[in-house]
């Protein structure tokens, strides 16, 4: 069983970051994510089109997040309470003890290793904290920058696809610290 219990919310630090919360202030960086083209153009989800609609996300993650069903975390630079990135854990299931990633950063902080170091802290929790045996990312084929993440990361290509779009792949990183097989 997975150990999901998210309140109080789980604020994680690294060297130069701060993992935390969503918050309604929150909304200007989090519609800019959701509305730039660049960023989403590998996601199959609706555009932001207006505030309320980042408004409206930042709630329903916060349900969620209430209901121990995901963690969605702000990627904040150091002190700065700024979010420029977000990243999240969703689609538990205690029956098979795995999890989805997913995660988004401002065109403005890409390829300055912020995601890797993020990613990196978050299946640490996944896996220490939460107790998954296995976390996956399911994403569009052609998106090499999160293949070269997750590799880094050492997730390896599943090797399965998606039967409603083929243009997505999975792939997948098994707990190194657990036992069970």
């Amino acid at each position: 069983m997975l150990s999901r219990s998210f309140t109080p919310f789980p604020i994680l630090t690294t060297e130069r970051l701060t993992l935390r919360q969503l918050v309604s202030n929150d909304e200007q960086e989090i519609f800019i994510l959701r509305s730039d083209r660049e960023i989403n153009k590998y996601l199959d989800r609706q555009i932001s089109k207006t505030i309320d609609d980042a408004r409206d996300f930042i709630n329903k993650i916060n349900e969620n997040i209430n209901k121990n069903d995901s963690l969605y975390w702000a990627i904040t630079l150091g002190d700065k309470n700024l979010l420029v990135g977000t990243i999240c854990l969703f689609n538990f299931s205690d029956e098979d003890g795995k999890c989805e990633i997913g995660y988004e950063l401002l065109t403005d902080f890409q390829g300055q290793g912020i995601m890797k170091e993020a990613a990196e802290k978050v299946v640490d929790y996944a896996f220490n904290t939460i107790k998954v045996q296995k976390i996956e990312a399911i994403f569009h084929r052609d998106n090499q920058r999160s293949i070269n993440l997750l590799e880094q990361l050492l997730f390896r290509n599943s090797n399965e696809y998606d039967k409603t779009n083929p243009d997505l792949i999975c792939y997948n990183l098994k707990n190194p610290f657990d036992n069970l097989k």
